[in-house]
């Protein structure tokens, strides 16, 4: 266990300094730089002040010699500053990762929770009404373009009933925790209805496969009721492949849902990555995409885990016992 951890750590750790240079070459590879947009915000700015900036900022250095610098800080734990925020990265990153987390935390659970219940109950049934039934609400929140939905949302429940706000992010009160909930109702809704269709499909398909085995058939010979050999044995083999989707869509808590943040004007990582990249943010951006990628490998690593949890046959070695 130990030693597979290690291997798994070097591995996360080769493949973040890998992306961070790869991120970083294509950032610095796009058109302009920050003293390209400070010159055009200034027109009293003269080529002489530009070429001194950019000595002074390192941009006239080769992208790899400026790599290494910005890598080297990063391990002295400096992340750099934000050019369009004027702070510090971390000052800026973290209240924008803390509201993603709330909203796509709360989307990211329903959707599982529902998506997993669903599937289990179309796929008890299989080509039923039940079935066709559960395939039609899930194609049709797969099909439906996030936006769209989100404007949907907005006319409904606060142009038209007017009981929710459209957008925005209201302070935390624990005195007044409604009017702190209330501005995540919508977005959550919007994010839950446009993922729970696919997780839906997946364990549905994951049952189905699964209660066609040879064992499952063995367990009603032995007069175990329907609900014991679905919940008792089906259900957690079909976990397994369903485990895998989860621990992908986990990074995406932390890399933001840029379309549903911008509509409802919603201060979290995906407006805050497109911002940063559009602003030639370096730093921002940087630090922000690399974050989504550390919790991508997070969310493999615990998703090995969660293979062992599931079916204790499977060992972390690759080995079947």
């Amino acid at each position: 266990m130990i030693a597979y951890t290690s291997s798994r750590l070097l591995q996360a750790g080769l493949v973040l300094l890998i992306m961070s240079f790869v991120i970083y070459g294509l950032m610095g590879l796009m058109p302009g730089d920050p003293i390209d947009l400070m010159i055009s915000s200034d027109p009293d700015v003269t080529s002489e002040d530009a070429a001194r900036l950019r000595t002074l900022y390192g941009l006239d250095q080769p992208i790899t010699e400026r790599y290494l610098n910005w890598l080297s800080a990063v391990f002295q734990g400096d992340l750099g500053f934000s050019r369009s925020h004027a702070k510090p990265v971390l000052d800026v990153l973290l209240p924008a990762l803390g509201a993603t987390s709330v909203l796509l935390g709360l989307s990211f659970s329903l959707s599982i929770a529902l998506g997993v219940c669903t599937g289990i109950w179309a796929a008890s049934k299989p080509y039923s009404v039940r079935d066709y039934a559960v395939n039609f609400f899930a194609f049709a929140g797969i099909s439906i373009p996030p936006f769209w939905l989100a404007i949907l949302l907005i006319l409904l429940f606060s142009v038209v009933l007017g009981v929710l706000p459209a957008g925005g992010m209201g302070a935390v009160d624990p005195t007044g925790l409604w009017d702190s909930v209330k501005f995540v109702v919508l977005p959550v809704i919007s994010l839950t209805i446009a993922s729970v269709g696919s997780h839906t499909r997946y364990m549905r398909a994951a049952m189905i496969e699964t209660l066609r085995q040879d064992y499952i058939r063995t367990a009603k010979a032995k007069g175990l009721s329907p609900r014991q050999v679905l919940y008792g044995h089906a259900m957690r083999n079909a976990l397994l492949p369903v485990t895998t989707i989860v621990a992908l869509d986990f990074g995406a808590l932390f890399s933001g849902a840029l379309i549903t943040e911008t509509i409802f004007a919603y201060p979290g990582m995906g407006k805050m990555i497109f911002d940063a990249i559009m602003g030639n943010d370096y730093n921002l951006a940087l630090v922000a995409l690399l974050l989504a990628t550390c919790m991508t490998l997070v969310g493999n690593l615990l998703a090995d885990g969660a293979y062992v949890v599931l079916d204790p046959r499977i060992r972390l070695s690759g080995e079947r016992t």
